[in-house]
C-alpha cells in the first residue's frame, strides 16, 4: 500500500482504521513522512502509540481515537483505507471535497463499489490494493 501511493518525505499519511498503527509507523520509519492513525479502538490506539516511541518515530506519528466521519482531512496527502466498500463510498465525497489535487487514496481489498473507479490496481498475493488519486483543478 506504501509503494503504491509512493510516499516521499513530504507526505502527510492518514490511515482511517489505523488498527495498531503499522502503516502510519512504516511510512514514517521507511519514508520519512509524517502520519496520523485514527482508530475507534482505544486498547489498539494505545498499542500503536507504544510501538511508535519503540520504533523512534513518535515525533512523527500521531494516533487518535476517533470517528473517522468527524475527522478533518485537510492535511492528508495520503489516505490509507482498510474498510468496507459501504464505508468508502459514504467517505467518498469527504475525500473528494478536502484532500488536496494530487493527493492519492489507497485502500486494501475494498473499492468504491464502481462508483469510483480508481487510477490503479495492483494484486498483492490474493490482494487487490487500489489507488485513487485527486485530480488537479483547472487554473
Amino acid at each position: 500500500m506504501l509503494s503504491l501511493a509512493e510516499i516521499g518525505s513530504r507526505d502527510v499519511v492518514y490511515d482511517l482504521g489505523c488498527g495498531d498503527g503499522r502503516l502510519v509507523i512504516a511510512a514514517c520509519k521507511r519514508f520519512g513522512a509524517r502520519g496520523l492513525g485514527v482508530d475507534l479502538d482505544n486498547d489498539l490506539i494505545a498499542r500503536a502509540q507504544a510501538e511508535a516511541q519503540w520504533e523512534g518515530v513518535e515525533d512523527r506519528a500521531s494516533f487518535i481515537t476517533a470517528n473517522l466521519f468527524d475527522l478533518d482531512l485537510k492535511p492528508a496527502t495520503v489516505v490509507m483505507l482498510y474498510l468496507s466498500v459501504e464505508i468508502n463510498l459514504r467517505l467518498r465525497p469527504r475525500l473528494l471535497s478536502q484532500l488536496p489535487p494530487g493527493a492519492r487514496i489507497v485502500s486494501n481489498r475494498f473499492d468504491m463499489g464502481g462508483v469510483w473507479m480508481p487510477d490503479r490496481t495492483i494484486q498483492a498475493g490474493d490482494t487487490p490494493v487500489h489507488l485513487w488519486r485527486i485530480a488537479r483543478r483547472a487554473a
